[in-house]
């Protein structure tokens, strides 16, 4: 899973600043479309690596997904609306103004190998 994690990462860093992608637009991208929720662990794993702006990753109705955390999700919040990113009053994106898509998506696709769960 670990070059999976890396293929993820490298599409998250090249999302600007004040856009957002979905976990299952990732996994998409990549060529693997039922591997959304590794696309969570993934973003889960990216832990203190300040290299991959894991915060513009949201779900696919356009919220935060928080899972038995609360700081986290306040701070994918905070960094959203630092980047200008505005939420409405159910704490959803504008999924149609702020998502993102990459020009090149074959660029990213991913290989995945015989023992992904995914494939």
């Amino acid at each position: 899973m670990a070059n999976f994690y890396e293929a993820v990462y490298r599409l998250v860093r090249d999302i600007p600043r004040g856009r957002v992608m979905t976990y299952g637009q990732i996994a998409t991208i990549l060529g693997c479309p039922r591997a959304a929720r590794a696309v969570g662990y993934a973003m889960r794993a990216s832990g203190r690596r300040n290299d991959v702006p894991w915060q513009r990753v949201i779900n696919s109705r356009g919220r935060i997904s928080a899972r038995n955390d609360v700081a986290r999700p306040l701070l994918q919040k905070l960094l959203l609306e630092g980047e200008g990113v505005e939420f409405d009053e159910d704490e959803r994106i504008d999924l149609e103004r702020y998502r993102w898509e990459p020009r090149d998506p074959e660029a990213y696709f991913f290989e995945p190998t015989l023992d992904m769960p995914f494939r």
